[in-house]
């Protein structure tokens, strides 16, 4: 029995449901340690913690709002860290570690586990089929509600021999801004050169597409859905000039993350909240022009909102792509009462409430259909 002297703890993967992406700093954490022949345990149990006595403990989180019991966090011989616990504040891995080759390993036993007990094998894919890694890092947005607020600019960070595992078919890339990169098409050259194909996890800056990036980008090996940003409302004519431009060279599945219920002027007051509402269904309206999926995305304080319901309807509405490319925002909330015996629904509730209060936004978007907006 091999004696295991150091574990590790990715946080998300047990304080969060159906976690579907490992953490990088975890792997590369155990790819150091393991080329330093120590013995690694990737913890699942935070009972684990309590029958094994190990030499170093070492956790990392993405998420802030993943929780971790207390008693964990005062262990003696417990180092932790990430943007889950200090988020801009988070200090960066040492060099030698944020550049050495990621553990792929290191949720194996994991993954076999949650196969063997009946789930898909595609729910573990980033898993099992991807190298994973930063080509660039930073950049020069400086959104006040951004992990990367601190950085000043777009830089080269890893070369794709350094993370990648030719025996995995697949490239993901955790890249801030790729497309504020100054060097941009030599990285997309480099990829273009290993033979896989590769995706872009993070929402791409649209507002920086050319004419070169859109055909060098769109006729890329690419996998999966091509994801793009729209945080902001005041960025609308901006944001639609350049999808123009992208859907003269690509017809493929395009999504936009749609970021909500932030204000930038810190005021938290209804009229904000309202006007948020609405800015993020012309947001929604816009995208439907141009045959794209919005992925709403609500900063946390949306559950302060008098309207939070209507946060959670948009939610769920648009990041099923299913229900958003086939009804509209009042049948998805009709189709959710019809399964719902006896009582009102709260997805009706939430449109109601609206509907009532500002009978205008009811008629400007309740009732917009994906195949309706379409630019013809």
């Amino acid at each position: 029995m091999i004696n295991i002297h150091i574990a590790i703890i990715d946080a998300d993967l047990i304080g969060r449901k159906n976690h579907r992406f490992p953490n990088l700093a975890c792997m590369k954490m155990s790819g150091y340690l393991k080329s330093k022949n120590k013995n690694i345990k990737l913890i699942t149990n935070y009972n684990k913690l309590k029958e094994n006595q190990y030499e170093k403990i070492y956790m990392s989180k993405v998420f802030t709002d993943t929780e971790v019991p207390d008693w964990v966090l005062n262990l003696s011989n417990i180092k932790y860290g990430g943007t889950g616990f200090f988020y801009d504040k988070a200090h960066p891995l040492p060099q030698y570690i944020e550049h050495h080759k990621p553990d792929y390993h290191l949720y194996d036993e994991w993954v076999e586990s949650k196969i063997k007990d009946g789930d898909k094998p595609l729910n573990y894919k980033y898993y099992i089929d991807y190298s994973i890694g930063f080509t660039t890092r930073g950049c020069f947005r400086k959104c006040e509600f951004c992990v990367n607020k601190n950085y000043n600019k777009v830089e080269l960070h890893s070369p794709i021999e350094e993370f990648i595992d030719q025996n995995r078919k697949y490239i993901c890339l955790l890249d801030d801004n790729v497309l504020g990169f100054n060097n941009w098409n030599l990285v997309l050259d480099s990829l273009w050169q290993t033979g896989k194909r590769f995706e872009y996890k993070q929402g791409m800056d649209i507002r920086l597409m050319t004419e070169e990036k859109a055909k060098i980008l769109s006729s890329s090996k690419y996998i999966g859905d091509y994801i793009f940003a729209f945080d902001n409302i005041a960025d609308k004519d901006l944001i639609e000039n350049k999808l123009k431009l992208w859907r003269k060279y690509c017809s493929k599945t395009t999504k936009l993350y749609v970021f909500c219920g932030f204000d930038r002027n810190d005021k938290w007051d209804d009229d904000f909240w309202i006007q948020d509402i609405k800015d993020t269904f012309e947001r929604i309206k816009i995208l439907m022009k141009y045959r794209c999926l919005p992925y709403i995305m609500r900063y946390d304080k949306y559950k302060e909102s008098p309207y939070y319901g209507t946060y959670i309807n948009l939610a769920r509405w648009c990041n099923q792509p299913n229900f958003y490319k086939k009804v509209s925002y009042r049948r998805y909330c009709e189709i959710n009462q019809e399964r719902t015996k006896n009582k009102i629904c709260s997805a009706i509730i939430y449109l109601k409430e609206l509907e009532d209060k500002y009978p205008e936004i009811a008629k400007e978007y309740f009732d917009m259909k994906f195949e309706d907006m379409l630019l013809k």
